[in-house]
């Protein structure tokens, strides 16, 4: 017979943050709570690499229905609103009890209104969240330009070549009238990426 299992869940992103201070967290919310915790599921790393290597993957399959999963806070889950909700919305599926500490949030892994409720309001603050760095960033586009910046390659400015350095050479060769096709084959290029260099830094009139 299956004895239902409490995992918490604990992930720092540098090793200049301590796992000891997540645990110690846990282990007193439970102690007040009489609740066992059976796993510890610990990991340091960025909250920007994905589900897999953050070990979410991992958690998600050892937890069945009824467990319960406990976390310090919600970020330790993801790095932003969305990542969580959608997190939490595999555990309500699963029917997995969740348990945010510091946001004193549980959610009781059933299909009833409270999970509802929590799943909406968690859907209003993705999206709140996404209109925020919207803004955020059109502000920023604003604001340097007011500033004067300007935004991607200045214009008139060149970009790189396989020809760039090899001006001395290609006017040389012009000079003295060989065939644009045959400079190119010289210098590894096609006969139009050495014409449009010629016409972009004006080394001669392309005839």
């Amino acid at each position: 017979m299956y004895m239902n299992r409490t995992i918490a869940y604990l992930r720092v992103s540098t090793d200049k943050q301590d796992l000891k201070n997540q645990r110690l967290e846990i282990l007193e919310y439970a102690r007040k709570h009489n609740l066992v915790i059976n796993e510890f599921l610990e990991i340091e790393i960025s909250s920007r690499k994905d589900t897999k290597q953050r070990r979410i993957d991992e958690l998600l399959g050892k937890l069945n229905k009824g467990d319960t999963l406990i976390v310090s806070e919600l970020s330790r889950l993801g790095r932003s609103v969305g990542q969580v909700i959608t997190i939490v919305d595999t555990l309500i599926k699963q029917e997995v009890r969740f348990i945010a500490i510091k946001e004193n949030m549980t959610i009781n892994g059933k299909h009833d209104i409270q999970s509802k409720v929590m799943i909406t309001l968690f859907g209003l603050f993705a999206e709140i969240e996404r209109d925020l760095i919207s803004e955020r960033t059109k502000q920023g586009l604003i604001a340097a330009r007011a500033k004067g910046r300007i935004l991607g390659r200045p214009q008139g400015s060149l970009s790189n070549s396989k020809l760039t350095g090899q001006d001395a050479v290609i006017q040389e060769e012009l000079k003295y009238g060989v065939a644009k096709s045959a400079i190119a084959r010289k210098l590894g290029v096609s006969r139009n990426t050495l014409v449009n260099y010629i016409h972009s830094r004006q080394l001669s009139v392309i005839a």
